[in-house]
Parts: structure tokens; C-alpha cells; sequence
């Protein structure tokens, strides 16, 4: 019925969007129902590693609190180029995870031309959706090995769609978001054109400053740790670590929320 709430709907050239938190247990999935993130992607050893496949255990207690789940599945650190049978842990995991009631699945495997792999990625889609139909996967950060072995984004893009994938976890290319901002630009745009059905999503050294130009260059969600300790890593670099700290996921997840007011907004006002 004209002038309903149900009649009034966000307007196509700009995607609202929602918080992914990272977590890696059942606190990480209350703290972000908690803030109002949309969902997290569930890891382990995410300072250590930057991230492997969590437990089973830690898959079930996490899903079992009714929350959307989204579990990494990656069997081991280091490059996304999988042997056979490291393809088929892939798989059986991705299927125990959505067993289990996972929402989705983070993966990510690599061609032999550095760019995504599509029968590979086709097989993990296939298995997945036979569990659950309605399942969701995501591309993860190896997108960002693609690109920085010379991919185009719009074909990388391209080949995640023909995979049947979701969404991608992207930093644009850059070591963190801030250095990849205009090609994460970019890449809505390019993907608009050439894979509309995948979503961007912002990942990679988000800072709470940098949200709003995440926001502005039109990505469906961004997603981060929220871990404001640092420690010095081997070879002599810093990452975040720890459990997510609690003030800055609320602030996270109120500036995400805030962008998505003012759209609704400015729609329903018809400016």
C-alpha cells in the first residue's frame, strides 16, 4: 500500500550496510549480539595466524546461541593454494560447520594463476548448499593475494560470481584498508558491472576513523576484529590482539548503524 513502511525501500545505487565482527569464541558472538552487529566470522588464532578453522566444539557452542556464524575454514597458515587433499578438509569442514548451524562459510583458494580458483571454489559452494540451501559464502582475504599477484579486480570478481560466492573480504589490494580505500572504490563500482550478485565487504586494519570513508565508497559491510591492543609480531610488525574490546565494537558497530539512519533517512525524506 503506497506511503507504508513496507512500500519504502532503500534505493539501489547505495547499499546500507552492516557489521561483521571477528571472534573467536562464544564471548565474541554475545559481545557482538550486544553492539547489533549483523554477524561474525567465527576463527581461531586469529593474532597468531590470522586466522585457521576453530574447533568443532567451538563451532556448536558459538552457533548454539542463535546468532548468525559465519566459521572460517582455512586448515593451516601460509598460502591459499591447496593440494587435493587439503581441498577435501575444505569441504568436509565447510559441511560439519553448516551441521552444525553455521549461517556461512569463509574460504578462499587460489588458481595456479594467482587468481580465485572457480572449480574449486564451485566444489566447496556445491557441498555447502547441499547442507543448507540458503548457506553464505564468503571469499576471504585471499582476495587480496590475487590482487597483489596482478589480477584485475573486475575478472577476480567475475570468477567469484561464476563460483557462486557471496561476498568478498577484501582490503582492496592494500596491506589495510586505509592503503587500499580507492581500489575497495573501485571495486564496487567494477563489480556492479561484473558481478553484481557479490558483495564487497571492507576488511583488513579497519579503523574507527576510516569508517565513514569505507561507508562513502559504497561497501555493503565492513568487517573487523575490534581489538585495540597491540603486540609486536615476529619479523617485527604489529598486529591487534586479544578478545575484542567491548567500547570500541559498540563504537564500530554505532558508526555503521548511524550511516544507515541517515540513508533511511534522506530516502524517506526524498533528498
Amino acid at each position: 500500500m503506497a506511503g507504508t513502511l513496507s512500500s519504502r525501500r532503500i534505493p539501489a545505487a547505495r547499499t546500507v550496510p552492516k557489521l561483521e565482527l571477528a571472534v573467536e569464541n562464544a564471548d565474541g558472538v554475545r559481545l557482538a549480539a550486544k553492539v547489533g552487529a549483523a554477524r561474525v566470522e567465527l576463527c581461531a588464532a586469529l593474532a597468531e595466524t590470522e586466522g585457521i578453522t576453530p574447533s568443532i566444539g567451538t563451532i556448536e557452542q558459538a552457533c548454539g546461541l542463535g546468532f548468525p556464524v559465519h566459521v572460517l575454514v582455512r586448515p593451516r597458515p601460509g598460502n591459499f593454494s591447496y593440494a587435493h587433499d587439503e581441498l577435501d578438509v575444505i569441504e568436509r569442514d565447510a559441511v560439519v560447520a553448516l551441521a552444525a548451524g553455521a549461517a556461512g562459510v569463509v574460504v578462499g583458494v587460489l588458481a595456479s594463476d594467482g587468481g580465485p580458483d572457480v572449480p574449486a571454489m564451485r566444489r566447496i559452494v556445491a557441498a555447502a548448499k547441499a547442507v543448507k540451501p540458503d548457506a553464505e559464502v564468503t571469499f576471504h582475504r585471499a582476495f587480496d593475494a590475487a590482487l597483489a599477484a596482478g589480477m584485475d579486480p573486475a575478472e577476480a570478481l567475475s570468477r567469484l560470481e561464476q563460483a557462486g560466492v557471496d561476498r568478498v573480504l577484501t582490503s582492496g589490494g592494500g596491506p589495510d584498508c586505509a592503503a587500499g580505500l580507492a581500489m575497495l572504490g573501485r571495486m564496487v563500482q567494477e563489480g556492479g558491472r561484473s558481478a553484481p550478485s557479490v558483495q564487497i565487504m571492507a576488511g583488513g586494519g579497519v579503523t574507527l576513523a576510516l569508517v565513514p570513508s569505507l561507508i562513502e565508497a559504497g561497501v555493503h559491510a565492513v568487517h573487523t576484529s575490534a581489538r585495540a591492543r597491540r603486540w609486536r609480531a615476529e619479523g617485527g610488525g604489529e598486529r591487534a590482539g586479544g578478545a575484542a574490546d567491548p567500547d570500541l565494537a559498540a563504537r564500530m558497530a554505532a558508526a555503521v548503524a548511524a550511516d544507515a539512519t541517515e540513508e533511511r533517512r534522506t530516502f524517506n525524506d526524498g533528498r
